[in-house]
């Protein structure tokens, strides 16, 4: 099994969601319309990373989209060299595997940046997010270490800000504390998250 960001946020969260969401497979219905504006603009950069001719994608975009979309093609990361665009990436810390889908690696000589593009917010502290730990160990990893610059970027769209993240101030041993708690079958609810909880209606808690 291959432990997703999203899966330990989740644990991290309420480990009885968790339960709910990964182990019971119980999923809720979500509104498409929430997310097209940000898989538009994923799309698009991933084409336009690839060299692909992106006129006819750029021609559907809204004036919002449009916006965000200028601003990601003039960010200064996004126009370094790329290495991977929409890159499925996984490792092994001690026994467990953990990744994800990283939405483009682009270097400058020795030096690697990890984007990731939010039309929403960044994270409030990106050096404690899970997807910042998982995603920048795995990419290490990939590496073989052999980079002298590692850094996870959110170009936060909403904003027009960067938040970035050097590898060396991040913790690993996180990550796999969480999936040791997961593996221990421990799936006690969170009742200060109650209230936020899309799953509040279903849960027994």
């Amino acid at each position: 099994m291959i432990f997703s960001a999203n899966m330990l946020k989740t644990y991290k969260t309420c480990p009885q969601k968790y339960k709910l969401k990964y182990v019971e497979s119980f999923s809720l219905p979500q509104k498409y319309e929430i997310f097209e504006k940000g898989k538009k603009i994923h799309a698009l950069a991933y084409y336009y990373l690839k060299g692909d001719d992106i006129s006819r994608f750029q021609s559907a975009l809204n004036e919002e989209e449009l916006k965000l979309w200028e601003q990601l093609r003039k960010n200064e990361f996004f126009n370094k060299k790329t290495y991977r665009a929409e890159f499925e990436l996984n490792c092994k810390i001690d026994r467990f595997w953990v990744g994800g889908r990283l939405d483009a690696v682009v270097y400058e000589g020795r030096n690697f940046y990890i984007l990731d593009y939010k039309t929403g917010s960044a994270p409030k502290n990106p050096e404690e997010d899970l997807q910042t730990l998982v995603y920048l160990e795995a990419l290490a990893k990939h590496l073989k270490g052999d980079f002298d610059e590692l850094k996870f970027v959110y170009i936060d769209l909403k904003n027009n800000r960067n938040c970035i993240v050097d590898y060396r101030l991040i913790n690993p041993e996180i990550i796999e504390n969480i999936c040791r708690q997961i593996e221990s079958e421990k799936f006690q609810p969170n009742k200060e998250n109650c209230i936020n909880c899309e799953y509040k209606n279903y849960c027994l808690i």
